[in-house]
Formats: structure tokens, sequence, C-alpha cells
């Protein structure tokens, strides 16, 4: 489990490094996410250990939207005074997002 950690915190550290002395705009975990996928895919696919690891990090995924929920809980007032803005943002977004993910679909499969 440990080494299993090592690679997935290695590949997201690296893939924060190339973005940050690239000066590029993808997030560096975005990145370090595709160098893992390209990892994985040269091995083969994950081997148990990765397989167990990530399972198990995943099970406990809802954990990682505490600090989202602690952030939001310190914003109060500013979300009370923003409300208007921030619901039309989050609901063009979401149409936009719902759009653009149907026109690739239908792209995708002609």
């Amino acid at each position: 489990m440990l080494r299993t950690l090592t690679i997935l915190i290695m590949c997201q550290f690296a893939g924060e490094v190339v973005a940050r002395v690239a000066g590029l705009t993808m997030p560096g975990p975005v990145l370090g996410l595709l160098l893992l996928l390209g990892l994985l895919a040269v091995r083969g696919g994950p081997d148990e250990a990765m397989r167990s690891t990530s399972t198990g990090l995943l099970r406990h995924l809802s954990l990682l939207f505490v600090p989202a929920g602690v952030g939001v809980i310190t914003q109060l007032d500013a979300l009370g005074r923003d409300w208007l803005a921030i619901g039309i943002a989050i609901v063009v977004s979401t149409v936009l997002g719902l759009g653009v993910t149907a026109l690739v679909m239908q792209r995708l499969i002609r």
C-alpha cells in the first residue's frame, strides 16, 4: 500500500512540477493523472496492490469534500451577498457543460 500511495503522490507531484515549470494553464494534478494513465498503459494496467489501494481511496472519497464544505461555511456572507450571480453562474455553466458533452458524444458516436 505504501508503494502504491508513493506512486500516486509522485505522479501528482511530477504533474505539478511540469505545470509550474512549463507555465501551463492545465492543473498539475490533471497532468499527474495523465502521467499515471501513461504509466499504467505501459505496465498493462494496475496490479492488485494499485487496485486495492485506489479502491480504498475511492471508498473514502467523501472525506475530501470536508475542506470544500468548510470553505463554503466560512464564505456564507459572500454567498448571501452574491447569491444571484453565483446561482446564475452555476446554472449556466451546468447547461453549457451538458451541451458540450452532448455535442462531443454525438460526434464520437458517429
